[in-house]
C-alpha cells in the first residue's frame, strides 16, 4: 500500500529528506520548477516523501498536509486492471513514475473519482510543425480546446498512468505510476484511450556497466550539489543515502530535474532498456553539471574582482593616510584650496577688496566643510565663478578712426547714421585717453543688419563680442540669476558674458528688447533697468554672486523693430539709432558686393561660371523682395546659385559623356551637348587626336541669368506694381504708410452709397484701428468745412452717405498719418475732380486743419519712389528729418511741406486744373 509521508515525518530515512534537498536545486529552472515529487523506498516499498514546488505558470504547488496521509489507492484496486482510461494532455513536460505534478483541466474529474477510478492517463502534447520544443509554450489554453481526433493526434504514444490525488476546481494534482502505450481512441469527448501498461526490460541488477553508469549519474548529481553554492552544506547528506535508490529510479530522477527541453525528457520516458535509460540521463545531468560550473566560475569571478576592488580601495586609503601623516601628500579639501589660490594670486591686485574678502572667508569655510555634503559642492562652485571673472582685467582699444571706418565699411553698405555714432564714440575715447560704456539701440525692420552690424562694432572697437536675446524671455533670474539656495542655481546673463569673453569692457548685444515678456517670475524689462542704466550699472548685483560688478565699461548695443513696445522707463536709458531700410539702388549694391560673393563662395561656384545682368537684379528686388531688409533678398540670390549648381553639375556629367564618346570615335566634327537652356558656353576642342583626354575633357561653361528667365530660378513673382490705377479716379488718393516691414503706398478710397436729404454720414472698412477710425472723421468734418468755404451752395456732404475704405483689408491698419490724406478723397468725390497724377501724401490733420509731424519719413520716401511717386507732401516739422536723408533716397522726387491743409489743397487740384 503506497502511503504520503510527511518529509519531516521519523519515517522518512534521512536519505529521502536529502533528495527533499537536492529538488530545490532546479527551482531556477522555469521548465522544471513547476513539478513536485513522490518515491517510494526501494526496499519495501511503502515509504514515500512529497517535494513541494511552487509554478506551472499560474503559481500551483504540490503541498502535502499531514492530516491527508490516509491511503489515496483502495487496497482492492490494481493499476493493471485499467486498460481504458482517461487521457490528460500536458503541455509542459512529462510525468515521470513516483513524481507529482499539479495541472489544469477543464473537464470534470470529479465523477471518475466517485466511481472510484482515481486513474487517469497523462501524456505529452506534441509541439505544432517549426516550433522550437526548447521554448516554452504560452498556449496551454490552446491545448485544452482541441478535442477529438485533432487532441489524439498531438498526444505522445508513450505516457504515465497518473493517480489523482486531489481535485480543487480546475487544478488537478497527479501522481505517476508506471509508463502507458496509447493503442486506440475510445471517446473524443472527454478524450479516453484504450493502453497497455509497459514494463522495463529485465536487466541484471550486478551487471558492471549498468553499475558503472549508475554510479556516473550518482557522482554527476553530487558534482551538481558542490558546485551549487546554494545546496552546498547539503551534498553530504545526499552522498550517504544515494544508495538506496534502484537503477530506474536513479534514471527517472536524474530526467526529472534537469533542465532539458521537454523532448528529451520524453525520449527518457519512453526509454525501456534500464541501460539506455541511464546512458540519457547521464547525458542529461552532464549538461546539467556544465551549465553549473559555468554559473559557478562566473559568480567565483565577480568575487574576485569585487575583492580585488575592495583591496584596492583599502590600500588607497590606507596610502593617503600615511602621505598625511608624513606632510608628503595634502587631502582632496586642501589640495583643491591651492589650487584656487594659485588661480587668485594673477588677480589679486586687480581684484576689488571686498571680492577678495568674500573669497577667502568661502575658502575658509571649505576646509572646515564635509567633502561628501552637498554645501561643499555649492561653496566650491561659487569660487570657481568668483575667481574666473575677469576682474578690471580690460582688452586694449583701438582708437584708429579710419581703420574703425575701413571695418565697417567692409560689413555693411549704408547705415551711416550707425558708423557716424560708433566714430563719435572712438573720438571722444581718443582724446579722454579712456572709454566709457554706452548703450545704443538700433531700431529698424527686419534684415537691415542690427544684429551683424553689432559684431562689426565689437570688431571696429578691438573688443570682445557676446550676444544673447532676451525675445520671449519672462524669468527675471536669466538677467539677475538665482541664489544660491535653489538647487542648480547659476549667475544671470552678465556673469556669463564675462566669464566667458575673459575681458570686463565687452560689446554685449541684447538682441529683441522689444519683445520681453511678463510671467509669474518678475518683470524682465524692470530688471534690465539696472543693468542699463548708466548711473546703476557699475555696481550691478547678481543675485548669485551677491558681490557688485562694474559694468560701466560695457558697451551695450540693443537692438529692436519697434521702438515703442520698449517700456519708457528702459528705452529712456538708451540712445536710439533708427535703421529705416534700403532703397533699390542700396540693395543692388549690396547684392553685388556682399550677398552674391559670400553665396558663391558657399556653393562653391566660380566667378566665371554664373553671371546676373544687373536687369535680373532689379527685377528680382523690386518683384519679389520690395522689403525693407535684405535677408529675403539673400534667400532668393541662395536660391539661384543653388538652381546654377545643380545645372553645372548636371551639364559637367552630359559633357564628360558626350567627349568620351567623342574620343571613341575619333570624329573631327565637333559634339553637340544638349544641356540646359541656361548655360550659354560649353566648348570642347575639335581635334582629340593628339590631345590628352584630360584636356579633352575640359570645358568652359557660363550660366547667364537676366530678366527673360529669372522665373526659371525663383518662379513667380510675388508683388506688382504699387499703382492699382494708371489713371487716379475722383475719389481715391495715394497716401503713404509705415510698417515693421518698411513703407508701403496706401491709397484711400471714398464712394458715395446713398444720397437724399438729410442723409450725410460715413462708414469705414478695411480693418482700421480706433485711431484711424477717429481721424476718418475728423477728415469728414474738416472737409465738409473747406467745401462749404470753397462751395456754399454745395450740400454732398449733408446729403450723401459715404463709404471709405482703405484696401488689402486683411491687413490691421492704424495711425493717425492718414488724416490729410482722406480729407482729399472725400473732397475728390465731392467736387467730382481727380487729384493730381503721381501724387502722395501724409500727415495728421486737426479740426482747424492744420499739418501735424508724422513719423518714418525715410521709410515713406522710400515707398514713394519704389511706387513711382514724383510729388510728396509733409508736413513742414519732418523738413529736418527729410534733409538728413542721403542724396539717393531723395533724388527724383519733388517735395512739398504744409503747415494746413488749404496748401495740400492747392497742391492737389488747383495744380491739377493748370
Amino acid at each position: 500500500m503506497l502511503k504520503l509521508l510527511s518529509p519531516s515525518s521519523p519515517a522518512v530515512s534521512p536519505f529521502l529528506r536529502a533528495l527533499g534537498s537536492v529538488t530545490g536545486l532546479t527551482r531556477r529552472n522555469p521548465n522544471f520548477a513547476r513539478r513536485a515529487f513522490l518515491f517510494s523506498d526501494a526496499k519495501n516499498g511503502d515509504g514515500a516523501v512529497e517535494i513541494e514546488f511552487r509554478g506551472l505558470g499560474n503559481e500551483a504547488e504540490a503541498v502535502s498536509k499531514s492530516s491527508s496521509s490516509s491511503a489515496i489507492i483502495p487496497t482492492n484496486v490494481n493499476p493493471e486492471d485499467f486498460v481504458k482510461v482517461l487521457a490528460l494532455p500536458l503541455p509542459h513536460r512529462p510525468l515521470f513514475p513516483g513524481f507529482y505534478m499539479p495541472i489544469y483541466v477543464k473537464l470534470s474529474l470529479q465523477e471518475s473519482r466517485n466511481r472510484q477510478v482515481p486513474y487517469a492517463g497523462a501524456f505529452l502534447v506534441k509541439d505544432e510543425p517549426g516550433t522550437d520544443p526548447s521554448m516554452v509554450s504560452g498556449a496551454e489554453t490552446e491545448i485544452h480546446d482541441l478535442k477529438g481526433k485533432e487532441l489524439f493526434d498531438r498526444l505522445h504514444e508513450i505516457g504515465t498512468l497518473a493517480q489523482i490525488s486531489s481535485i480543487q476546481g480546475d487544478r488537478v494534482v497527479l501522481i505517476g505510476h508506471r509508463r502507458l502505450r496509447i493503442t486506440e481512441m475510445v471517446d473524443g469527448d472527454p478524450m479516453t484511450v484504450k493502453v497497455d501498461h509497459l514494463k522495463d526490460k529485465l536487466y541484471d541488477k550486478d551487471d558492471d556497466v549498468i553499475k558503472e553508469t549508475s554510479s556516473q549519474v550518482i557522482l554527476t548529481l553530487g558534482e551538481v550539489l558542490k558546485i551549487s553554492a546554494h545546496w552546498r552544506d547539503k551534498a553530504q547528506t545526499y552522498n550517504q543515502h544515494i544508495s538506496d535508490f534502484n537503477c530506474t529510479r536513479i534514471a527517472d530522477f536524474g530526467a526529472a530535474i534537469s533542465g532539458a527541453n521537454k523532448l528529451q525528457c520524453q525520449k527518457v520516458l519512453e526509454e525501456l532498456d534500464v541501460h539506455e535509460r541511464l546512458k540519457l540521463t547521464l547525458d542529461l545531468v552532464k549538461k546539467e553539471m556544465e551549465i553549473s560550473s559555468i554559473q559557478a566560475s562566473l559568480m567565483k569571478k565577480m568575487e574576485e574582482k569585487m575583492l580585488a576592488e575592495q583591496h584596492r580601495n583599502v590600500l588607497n586609503e590606507q596610502l593617503k593616510a600615511i602621505k598625511k601623516e608624513l606632510g608628503l601628500e595634502t587631502d582632496d579639501k586642501t589640495a583643491l584650496c591651492e589650487k584656487f589660490r594659485e588661480r587668485l594670486e594673477p588677480k589679486r591686485e586687480k581684484c576689488p577688496p571686498n571680492v577678495l574678502q568674500v573669497i577667502e572667508e568661502e575658502l575658509s569655510k571649505m576646509q572646515l566643510l564635509d567633502a561628501s555634503s552637498s554645501e561643499f559642492n555649492v561653496t566650491r562652485i561659487y569660487l570657481d565663478w568668483l575667481i574666473s571673472l575677469p576682474w578690471e582685467n580690460y582688452s586694449v582699444e583701438n582708437y584708429d578712426v579710419l581703420r574703425a571706418q575701413k571695418v565697417l565699411d567692409e560689413d555693411h553698405y549704408g547705415l551711416t547714421e550707425v558708423k557716424e555714432r560708433i566714430l563719435e564714440f572712438i573720438a571722444v575715447g581718443k582724446l579722454r585717453g579712456m572709454s566709457e560704456g554706452k548703450i545704443i539701440c538700433l531700431a529698424g525692420p527686419p534684415g537691415v543688419g542690427k544684429t551683424s552690424i553689432g559684431r562689426s562694432i565689437a570688431r571696429a572697437l578691438n573688443r570682445n563680442f557676446f550676444r544673447f536675446s532676451v525675445g520671449g524671455l519672462t524669468d527675471v533670474a536669466e538677467i539677475k540669476g538665482h541664489r544660491r539656495t535653489y538647487i542648480g542655481a547659476m549667475p544671470g546673463k552678465m556673469v556669463q558674458c564675462l566669464k566667458t569673453v575673459g575681458r570686463a569692457n565687452p560689446l554685449v548685444l541684447i538682441d529683441e528688447i522689444d519683445k520681453v515678456g511678463r510671467g509669474h517670475a518678475g518683470d524682465l524689462a524692470s530688471a534690465l533697468l539696472e543693468l542699463l542704466d548708466p548711473e546703476q550699472n557699475s555696481n550691478f548685483l547678481d543675485h548669485y554672486l551677491d558681490v557688485p560688478l562694474d559694468l560701466s565699461k560695457v558697451l551695450f548695443v540693443c537692438t529692436a523693430n519697434v521702438v515703442h513696445w520698449i517700456p519708457t522707463p528702459l528705452l529712456d536709458r538708451m540712445e536710439v539709432v533708427s535703421i529705416a531700410g534700403y532703397i533699390t539702388d542700396e540693395k543692388i549694391h549690396i547684392a553685388r558686393e556682399y550677398l552674391e560673393k559670400t553665396t558663391r563662395e558657399a556653393c562653391g561656384i566660380k566667378p566665371e561660371q554664373v553671371e546676373v545682368t544687373d536687369a535680373a537684379l532689379l527685377e528680382l528686388i523690386e518683384n519679389y523682395c520690395r522689403e525693407a531688409g535684405v535677408r529675403n533678398l539673400q534667400q532668393h540670390i541662395e536660391r539661384i546659385y543653388r538652381k546654377i549648381a545643380l545645372q553645372l553639375v548636371r551639364h559637367g556629367a552630359a559633357n564628360e559623356m558626350a567627349v568620351g564618346d567623342q574620343i571613341q570615335s575619333l570624329s573631327d566634327e565637333p559634339t553637340g551637348v544638349e544641356g540646359d537652356k541656361h548655360v550659354v558656353d560649353s566648348k570642347v576642342p575639335r581635334d582629340t587626336g593628339n590631345i590628352p583626354k584630360t584636356e579633352a575633357t575640359k570645358t568652359v561653361v557660363k550660366v547667364l541669368v537676366d530678366s527673360s528667365n529669372l522665373s526659371d530660378f525663383v518662379g513667380k513673382p510675388v508683388f506688382h506694381a504699387e499703382h492699382i490705377y494708371e489713371e487716379t479716379p475722383v475719389g481715391v488718393v495715394m497716401g503713404l504708410a509705415w510698417t515693421a516691414m518698411g513703407g508701403c503706398p496706401l491709397y484711400i478710397e471714398t464712394a458715395q452709397v446713398e444720397e437724399g436729404q438729410g442723409k450725410g454720414s460715413l462708414q469705414v472698412t478695411g480693418q482700421l484701428g480706433d485711431v484711424m477710425r477717429e481721424s476718418a472723421r475728423i477728415a469728414h468734418t474738416v472737409a465738409r468745412s473747406i467745401l462749404l468755404g470753397k462751395e456754399p451752395d454745395n450740400t454732398f456732404f449733408a446729403d450723401s452717405k459715404l463709404h471709405l475704405h482703405i484696401p488689402a483689408g486683411a491687413i490691421p491698419k492704424d495711425g493717425p498719418s492718414a488724416g490729410c490724406t482722406m480729407i482729399t478723397s472725400m473732397l475728390s468725390l465731392a467736387m467730382k475732380k481727380p487729384v493730381k497724377k503721381d501724387l502722395a501724401m501724409t500727415g495728421e490733420v486737426t479740426l482747424t486743419g492744420r499739418i501735424l509731424p508724422i513719423g518714418g519719413v525715410k521709410e515713406k520716401t522710400i515707398a514713394a519712389t519704389r511706387g513711382g511717386v514724383k510729388t510728396i507732401i509733409f508736413p513742414s516739422a519732418n523738413k529736418r528729418d527729410f534733409e538728413e536723408l542721403t542724396p539717393n533716397v531723395k533724388e527724383g522726387l519733388d517735395v512739398h511741406f504744409v503747415d494746413d491743409y488749404s496748401q495740400i489743397f492747392n497742391l492737389a487740384f488747383r495744380d491739377h486744373e493748370n
